[in-house]
């Protein structure tokens, strides 16, 4: 499905290229989008991926009458609704005057999305296909005043729709991998007229900026604002569960399958370093019946933070309690990320970070790829393939202090380089409404 989606795409670009003009774009989207749609649903069924969310995508939802004051967030996924939290929880404060809408692109982005902004947002539905009937009926009963797009995502209808209608359009921590540059620079010709319908384009590195500007975005609208998934805080509370003189390991939000890798390895290293402890955080805790089993298999001593018990007279700590991972991070060493070593995608390792601790994840980190990417040019961040190689990296930080040391300082550098984001952009609403 995803060859016929390229070749789709690249006879879409191949008309425009000839004929220079957006309705031909929209002529021919609509047609292939006509015929196409029986058999990609066949597919979608038959892969046990459904069409969710087609008849909001199609544009017919119930008009939610926001009236004439409306500021819309798009995330297409998990990532980029994680990434927004704040920016969209503080715009609610700043500007309350306003409703608030939040589009996704897919069912897991907005289960997500009803989930964080339930008490925030106005309106929750899809984003719309990229055909003019389906944007026109979009934007006709959303009627925002101001759209902004998490990251990159350039939709050639939606765009010139908004600036005929005068909606100001934002791409904001927007980002570009290689392989999608190289592929956008192949086809500037098609791009540049679409970039150039935006308001402003706020990216998250000098890197991201330079290779949208060398696809057409204007140079003088396009600027860095630096990465919102950085714009977390640390907690004030103080947290004592007798780790005074210990080394304390966190395996924050595992998964099924995780904690028994995480149990035996450190196990081993507290044979070897009888002054480490683990605080192990599972993501559910109605697994902890499958997880305490583990535990005494091990011959490990453990207790649960429910009841009070510290690492005075314990190695290892169940965290059985809600809401307390971000403060715990406070205390420990470092940290393992869980919901990397099946098919989750990871876990925000930034909660970790802002205490200047350093982190360690499997490979699977597709909701927080981009901050991965920085955390670990540096030693702040660790991405390894298997366990093996978090063993390897576990030892390193217990037995090399000067390299813990620099990691330690490499989380602060990371942090201070990509705080601000979000003021960035509440001043950019200042000024847009």
């Amino acid at each position: 499905m995803m060859t016929y989606s390229i070749i789709i795409v690249l006879i879409l670009i191949l008309v425009v290229s000839m004929f220079n003009e957006l309705f031909l774009y929209g002529i021919v989207s609509t047609l292939l989008f006509i015929l196409l749609l029986p058999f990609y649903y066949i597919v979608r069924v038959f892969n046990g991926k459904f069409l969710y969310g087609w008849k909001e995508k199609l544009g017919f939802f119930k008009n939610p009458k926001l009236g004439d004051k409306v500021i819309m967030y798009h995330g297409v996924s998990v990532g980029e609704i994680i990434a927004l939290e704040n920016l969209i929880k503080k715009t609610k404060e700043e500007f309350p005057d306003y409703k608030i809408v939040v589009t996704t692109g897919t069912k897991t982005g907005q289960e997500i999305a009803k989930k964080k902004f339930a008490e925030v947002a106005d309106f929750i539905t899809y984003f719309p296909f990229d055909i003019f009937f389906c944007v026109d009926s979009f934007l006709t009963k959303i009627k925002p005043t101001v759209v902004l797009i998490a990251e990159t995502e350039l939709w050639p209808v939606f765009s010139f729709s908004c600036r005929a209608r005068n909606i100001k359009l934002y791409t904001i921590n927007g980002r570009m991998s290689d392989s999608t540059y190289n592929l956008y620079k192949l086809f500037k010709f098609f791009f540049k007229p679409v970039l150039s319908k935006y308001t402003k384009i706020l990216t998250q590195s000098e890197i991201d900026r330079n290779k949208l500007v060398s696809i057409g975005a204007p140079v003088d609208r396009t600027f860095v604002m630096k990465n919102l998934k950085f714009d977390v805080k640390k907690s004030n509370e103080t947290v004592d569960i007798g780790q005074e003189g210990y080394r304390v390991i966190i395996a924050g939000s595992t998964h099924k399958g995780e904690d028994e890798i995480i149990l035996e390895i450190f196990k081993e290293k507290h044979q070897k370093y009888s002054d480490t402890k683990l605080l192990l955080v599972p993501r559910h805790l109605t697994r902890l019946s499958q997880i305490t089993p583990i535990i005494e298999t091990l011959g490990l001593n453990y207790g649960l933070r429910s009841k009070g018990d510290t690492f005075k007279e314990k190695d290892v700590i169940i965290l059985d309690t809600m809401g307390e991972l971000s403060k715990m991070y406070s205390i420990c060493d470092f940290a393992f990320i869980g919901g990397s070593f099946n098919k989750t995608g990871g876990h925000n390792p930034l909660e970790a970070s802002v205490y200047s601790k350093p982190t360690i994840t499997g490979p699977s980190i597709h909701n927080f790829r981009d901050i991965y990417w920085l955390l670990a040019r540096t030693n702040a961040g660790k991405i390894v393939k298997n366990p093996k190689e978090l063993s390897e990296y576990i030892e390193k930080l217990l037995s090399d202090k000067e390299f813990y040391q620099q990691a330690c300082k490499d989380c602060e550098t990371v942090f201070n380089d990509q705080q601000g984001a979000l003021d960035v952009v509440i001043n950019e609403l200042k000024q847009a409404i």
